[in-house]
């Protein structure tokens, strides 16, 4: 790698400083709505929607400050990174206080946690789902296939795969995909994101298992989405995709079975 310049490094760091502004100013922004969310009773699922935006917004910026590392010095700002990857972690997390992350359990539930944004529209659920999964992919493409992080995304995915499907209100999906709806494709799209999503995760968690970690949780964990995955479709009423997921899940709990078998052949 070649020397890097001090003139180089000028430039970098002022490009950089004029971005760090609207940093601190959103982070600004942040600890008060988070200080006024700690004295609020009830009537805080908008102010943390706007924060998972904020977060978003954030993440972007660090994002940026990676490009501006790479083109003017020629490396990658591993640091900045690794902060916008937890902010990008607290972003979920607003979302996660507003829909919850239970992944495979009856609507009911978690029911009530929809009641406080009942009126923030199809549309623009997914446009939040569709940025989370837009700013989750670029920070696995800064981060490159080799970085030792890279692994980590399929915990990040998994919560994203939870969140988005509990973004939809499933007392009113059947009536959003009449043919007459207005949300009848924008709901299309969502949960077509959700179903491969879920799939992706499982198909992720159940490779960690096999190349890794060898960790049965992680093989749980992918059974877990594969499940949850045939319960909405079965929801929908797409008999026949849940039917032949059915016997999927069935090959993976015998292999889930007989590996938890081995192991704990091994240990005696």
């Amino acid at each position: 790698m070649a020397k890097i310049s001090q003139e180089q490094r000028n430039r970098y760091f002022e490009r950089v400083k004029e971005h760090k502004t609207t940093i601190d100013a959103i982070l600004a922004r942040e600890k008060t709505l988070v200080e006024m969310l700690s004295k609020e009773e009830g009537g805080t699922a908008f102010k943390r929607l706007h924060l998972c935006e904020e977060m978003l917004d954030l993440a972007s910026w660090h994002l940026l400050i990676n490009s501006l590392s790479l083109s003017l010095l020629g490396i990658k700002n591993e640091d900045i990174l690794i902060d916008g990857r937890k902010v990008l972690v607290r972003a979920l997390k607003y979302l996660e206080d507003v829909v919850t992350l239970k992944l495979d359990v009856p609507f009911s539930d978690y029911e009530k946690n929809l009641d406080e944004i009942r009126d923030i529209d199809p549309a623009n659920r997914f446009r939040l789902v569709r940025k989370v999964g837009f700013t989750i992919e670029s920070f696995e493409a800064a981060f490159g296939e080799n970085s030792k992080y890279s692994r980590g995304f399929n915990e990040i995915w998994g919560k994203l795969a939870a969140l988005a499907k509990n973004l939809i209100d499933l007392r009113t999906v059947v009536s959003d995909l009449d043919f007459n709806s207005p949300n009848r494709e924008v709901l299309k799209e969502h949960l077509a994101f959700v179903k491969d999503l879920f799939k992706k995760t499982a198909d992720r968690y159940r490779e960690e298992y096999e190349l890794y970690t060898h960790k049965l949780s992680d093989f749980r964990v992918a059974v877990q989405f594969l499940t949850a995955l045939r319960r909405l479709q079965m929801l929908l009423g797409e008999r026949d995709e849940a039917e032949k997921l059915k016997r999927n899940i069935e090959v993976w709990n015998a292999k889930l079975e007989a590996d938890f078998k081995r192991s704990e052949g091994q240990k005696a």
